[in-house]
């Protein structure tokens, strides 16, 4: 799993069809204290992300391990959004808080 922010999102109106009613957005990794890095994924949205949230994403196969991702062409899927992120017993994070 990789930590990211949604920071947008892709529009297709042609797409293969098994990708039809998938929600698509772009997010960007970034570290334990919320920095962006510089990798960037498309990620079919199986939660209901929304820009600016933080995010876990699978890639790879276990992107298609979703009820909304399975069996579809897919190599990134948001598979949490997260609530508190909390290292060596600091808060790094705090969903509702700026990130």
């Amino acid at each position: 799993m990789t930590l990211c922010k949604v920071v947008g999102t892709v529009v297709a109106t042609r797409k293969d069809e098994k990708l039809t009613g998938s929600k698509l957005l772009v997010v960007q990794e970034i570290d334990l204290d919320c920095n962006p890095k510089d990798r960037f994924y498309i990620a079919v949205d199986s939660v209901g992300a929304g820009t600016g949230e933080v995010v876990l994403i699978a890639t790879g196969s276990s992107a298609r391990y979703t009820a909304v991702t399975r069996d579809k062409p897919v190599d990134a899927a948001i598979i949490a959004i997260v609530d508190i992120i909390e290292v060596g017993g600091q808060v790094k994070y705090r969903k509702g808080q700026s990130a």
